[in-house]
């Protein structure tokens, strides 16, 4: 299994400011359209195939990998991507929530494993390695804040 976790301050010196608020339409908008978040050409398609008050069911292609996903919503609070079609199984989660000095944070975990491989072999090794890196989740979600910032600059979140 892999199981990867990172955590970025929402508000470090010098950057526009975001609140509570601010951060979730940005993850709400990243569930709707991961197209808006990613790097360009890496999500080629991201459409919303259902939709309730408590949750969605996308289906994306992402790094050229054909997704389908549930994802929860606890408003102001997590997005659960739930893994139900795709090379992947499993939970990736965002989560906002305040650290011990009242900072707003921004943590990534997951819980998951490779469809089809073998528990720790080498395909979910290579996964966790990359999970782990600097170009892995924790550069994700500096990404997502930026964007963030830009959608709220541009007037459009």
């Amino acid at each position: 299994m892999i199981y990867s976790t990172a955590t970025v301050p929402v508000n470090p010196d010098g950057e526009i400011r975001l609140t509570r608020d601010q951060v979730w339409k940005g993850l709400v908008l990243k569930a709707r359209d991961a197209r808006l978040f990613l790097p360009p050409g890496l999500c080629t398609r991201c459409d919303v195939v259902e939709e309730s008050g408590t949750h969605l069911v996308r289906e994306a292609t992402i790094a050229g990998a054909d997704l389908r996903e549930i994802i929860a919503f606890e408003p102001e609070r997590k997005v659960t991507f739930f893994q139900a079609g795709g090379p992947r199984e499993g939970a990736i989660v965002n989560e906002l929530f305040e650290d011990a000095n009242g900072a707003l944070q921004l943590r990534f975990y997951c819980y998951l494993g490779l469809r089809d491989k073998a528990p720790n072999g080498p395909e979910e090794q290579a996964e966790q390695a990359q999970f782990d890196s600097d170009n892995g989740y924790r550069s994700a979600l500096l990404s997502t804040l930026q964007r963030t910032r830009e959608l709220l600059v541009e007037g459009r979140l």
